[in-house]
């Protein structure tokens, strides 16, 4: 990966991008399992040289590269592309930092990851093997702002989660495999974090936490959170 010129500092060339079926906030939590060809080189050389890669989410196609199933096979008929199902990703992602690298068994790594800053995808493209690189800009963080008083109810109900979770799992045998799905220090009064942890653990479609992820104001975010809190059911102050 290559950092463009001091005249554009906000761009990172060929930077080797993940698509998943799910989105990366910054500031969240990414464990993964790591098994296909094409990305476990490109995990590693990332790793070695302590640089991030691009967690994009899939708007066409699978995690798993397949082969296109729908392709016709007939002897008439000539093979089109590589032969596998097509992939095509949201234009925002976020930049994962590799934490953690364990390799449990030949052909398989465990690695976490923390996503750190949001980036616009300028141009991609997909290598021989199916690994996708771009060029991409980086996006600011969220500045901070101050959770609104008519918006407290998501700071207090996310608390109450959280204090479950932990009492869950002091309450979890010593050999339990189990972690925080969120990092310290909390951010209680940050609408940007306070949204991004609520979209991270609400059951919503990847389009739309990629929606949610791609908002500029993190104040919005926070609002449209609390709109499918109310419409999940959640009390909103009388």
């Amino acid at each position: 990966m290559n950092t463009s010129t001091p005249s554009s500092p906000q761009q990172l060339l060929q930077l080797p991008l993940f698509p998943l079926q799910s989105v990366l906030f910054p500031g969240g939590l990414l464990p993964m399992n790591i098994f296909e060809v094409r990305y476990l080189d490109m995990i590693r050389r990332c790793h070695e040289a302590g640089q991030p890669f691009g967690v994009v989410c899939l708007s066409e196609g699978s995690e798993v590269r397949r082969r296109d199933t729908s392709a016709k096979t007939g002897s008439n008929d000539a093979p089109s592309g590589d032969g596998f199902a097509h992939e095509a990703f949201f234009p925002v992602g976020t930049l994962a930092r590799i934490d953690d690298l364990q390799r449990p068994q030949p052909g398989l790594m465990v690695i976490r990851c923390v996503g750190t800053q949001r980036f616009r995808i300028l141009r991609s493209a997909q290598q021989k093997f199916g690994l996708w690189v771009g060029d991409v800009e980086l996006i600011e963080p969220d500045a901070p702002v101050q959770v609104p008083i008519d918006l407290a109810f998501t700071r207090a109900a996310l608390q109450h989660v959280v204090s479950n979770i932990e009492h869950s799992l002091n309450q979890s045998p010593p050999q339990a495999d189990g972690e925080m799905p969120l990092l310290q220090p909390y951010q209680w009064d940050d609408c940007g974090w306070l949204a991004n942890r609520w979209c991270e653990m609400l059951p919503l479609n990847p389009a739309l936490k990629h929606r949610f992820m791609a908002l500029d104001s993190p104040l919005l975010r926070l609002e449209l959170v609390a709109d499918t809190l109310g419409q999940m059911g959640f009390a909103l102050p009388g």
